[in-house]
């Protein structure tokens, strides 16, 4: 963290940036439903976002960290299908395990908590203008 005590606005611009790198997540594994592969090895696998508690010391306002974009350990599907050009020996393809229905859940979910964040700002940024005003 930086030596600045943390205000609304970055507390909720951190926010931001995790939900947006959370919905690229969700967009990526989207963009990838239904790929196939030739292997089990080589077929795409979800991933998601971690987020991790960044706690400001001198504020004792809590944020969120982004640490990183992990694959998900989920198995890849095998289906039959001999005429596929990228059919293996046994003429299995292997589809990518996305569930397209959890991935849009994660998207609005994410969608909601950064509308909720500019809500929040933009809140904020009216009362201190009200503030301002004041005579």
């Amino acid at each position: 963290m930086s030596s600045q005590p943390m205000t609304l606005f970055s507390l909720a611009q951190r926010g931001m940036s995790a939900q947006l790198v959370r919905m690229n997540a969700a967009a990526s594994n989207l963009a990838n439903a239904g790929t196939v592969s030739g292997s089990e090895e080589a077929a795409y696998k979800p991933i998601r976002a971690v987020f991790a508690e960044d706690l400001d010391r001198a504020s004792g306002l809590a944020s969120v960290n982004v640490q990183g974009v992990v694959r998900e350990d989920a198995a890849a599907v095998r289906q039959h299908n001999p005429d596929h050009p990228l059919a293996d020996s046994n003429g299995d393809v292997w589809v990518a395990p996305v569930d397209e229905n959890a991935e849009m859940v994660e998207m609005l979910e994410a969608s909601r908590q950064y509308q909720n964040l500019v809500e929040a700002m933009s809140t904020a940024k009216q009362l201190m203008l009200d503030t301002m005003r004041m005579k």
